[in-house]
C-alpha cells in the first residue's frame, strides 16, 4: 500500500486556510501531512507544524523555490520548522550539509527541474542516473518524484527511478485521479503526494471527502 502524504497546497502553494483545512482532516486516519515552503509566512507554518505534530501526523515540507538562495534559506527554515522531512529542491551537496545531524529526512528532487508549478524534463536514462546518485549521497534518505509533471512516459520512468534505487521514492504533483494512484502503486512507488487535486475537489466535494476517499483507495491498491 502506498503512503499517502496529503498536502496543504493549492498550486504549489501553502493555502490561506491551512489551519481550518487541518482541523477538518485532523482525525482522519492520515500519517503525514505536508505544506510547500511558499503561501504562509514563517511564523505560521511554524504554528501549523506544531498542530499537526500535536494531532499525531509527522510533517513534510517540500520546496518549490527557484533560486538557490531561496531553497537553502528553506532548508534552513526547515530546521526551525521542526518538521520531519524535507521533500523536492536541487541543491542537494549544499542542503544535506545544513540537515546534518539534525534527524530531518531528505528528499530531493531527481532529474532536471524546471519552472513554477514545477516541471521535470529530461529523458528517462538521465533522470534514472540523477536519481540513481542522489540515492548514493550521504545524508539523501529517499527521492521527490516529480512524476505527473514529466513530459514522457510516467509509468516508465516511475519504474525505472524505483527499480534503480533502494531509498523511498515519493511521487509528487498532479496526482488526480484513481487511474494514477493505482499506476504509481502498481509501479513500486513508496508513496505519493495530493493536494490540487483535493481542493478542486477531483475525490470528493469537501477536502475531509477527498482525503478520505484517497485515503481508501490507497488503501485497497495493491503495491
Amino acid at each position: 500500500m502506498p503512503e499517502f502524504v496529503f498536502m496543504l497546497t493549492h498550486r504549489d502553494r501553502t493555502v490561506a486556510d491551512a489551519f481550518e483545512v487541518y482541523e477538518e482532516v485532523r482525525d482522519a486516519g492520515l500519517r503525514y501531512i505536508g505544506f510547500k515552503d511558499v503561501g504562509l509566512p514563517f511564523d505560521e507554518l511554524k504554528a501549523l507544524t506544531d498542530e499537526i505534530h500535536a494531532g499525531g501526523q509527522e510533517v513534510m515540507l517540500e520546496v518549490v523555490s527557484e533560486r538557490e538562495e531561496d531553497e537553502l534559506r528553506s532548508a534552513r527554515a526547515a530546521l526551525d520548522l521542526e518538521v520531519d522531512y524535507l521533500l523536492g529542491g536541487t541543491h542537494a551537496e549544499k542542503v544535506r550539509g545544513i540537515l546534518e545531524s539534525s534527524g530531518i529526512r531528505y528528499f530531493p528532487f531527481p532529474g532536471r527541474v524546471v519552472g513554477h508549478p514545477s516541471l521535470l524534463r529530461g529523458s528517462i536514462a538521465e533522470i534514472t542516473e540523477s536519481a540513481r546518485r542522489l540515492a548514493q549521497t550521504e545524508g539523501v534518505h529517499g527521492l521527490d518524484l516529480l512524476a505527473y509533471r514529466y513530459d514522457g512516459d510516467v509509468e516508465a520512468l516511475v519504474r525505472s527511478v524505483v527499480g534503480s534505487v533502494s531509498v523511498p521514492v515519493i511521487a509528487a504533483g498532479s496526482v488526480d485521479s484513481e487511474a494514477k494512484i493505482r499506476a504509481l502503486s502498481e509501479a513500486g512507488i513508496w508513496g505519493f503526494t495530493v493536494g490540487s487535486a483535493i481542493f478542486e475537489g477531483r475525490f470528493g466535494g469537501s477536502p475531509r471527502e477527498g482525503v478520505e476517499a484517497v485515503l481508501s483507495f490507497s488503501r485497497s491498491v495493491a503495491t
